[in-house]
C-alpha cells in the first residue's frame, strides 16, 4: 500500500469545502459527534451518582444520563442504549436480581424516550444533581 497516496487522499478530504462532502459523510460525522457527547453525558451521570452516594437515587441517575445523551440526537440515544445494556448485562451477570435490572432498564428507556428524569428523583437529593 502506498501511504503517500492515502495521505494525499485524507488531506484532500480535510481541505475539501464541506459543501463538496457527500450527505452521508455529514450524517456520519454528526452521529459520531452525538455518540461521543452522549457517552460523556452518561459518564457525567455515573460520576454524579457515585459522588452523591444517595440512597434511592440510582434510577434518577440512570434516567438522567440516558435523557441527556438522547437529547444529543440519534447518536447519543444509540450510545446511551449500548452503554445501558452493557452495564445492566454486566451487573445482571454479577448476581444482582433480575427485578433490579428490569427497573434500571425501565428508567434507562424512560430517559432515552424523553421522559423527565425527575420522576425518579428521591426527596432530599441535593439540587446540584
Amino acid at each position: 500500500m502506498n501511504y503517500n497516496v492515502v495521505a494525499l487522499l485524507v488531506l484532500g478530504v480535510l481541505v475539501m469545502p464541506s459543501s463538496a462532502w457527500p450527505d452521508w459523510f455529514d450524517r456520519a460525522r454528526d452521529f459520531v459527534s452525538q455518540a461521543w457527547q452522549g457517552a460523556d453525558d452518561m459518564y457525567q451521570a455515573y460520576n454524579d451518582m457515585r459522588e452523591a452516594n444517595y440512597i434511592g437515587s440510582d434510577k434518577y441517575f440512570h434516567a438522567r444520563g440516558n435523557y441527556d445523551a438522547a437529547q444529543r440526537g440519534p447518536g447519543g440515544a444509540w450510545v446511551a442504549e449500548v452503554i445501558s445494556n452493557a452495564r445492566e448485562g454486566w451487573q445482571g451477570a454479577s448476581g444482582r436480581g433480575a427485578e433490579d435490572t428490569r427497573a434500571d432498564q425501565e428508567a434507562n428507556e424512560w430517559g432515552r424516550s424523553g421522559g423527565d428524569p425527575n420522576i425518579f428523583r428521591p426527596e432530599g437529593l441535593p439540587d446540584r444533581y
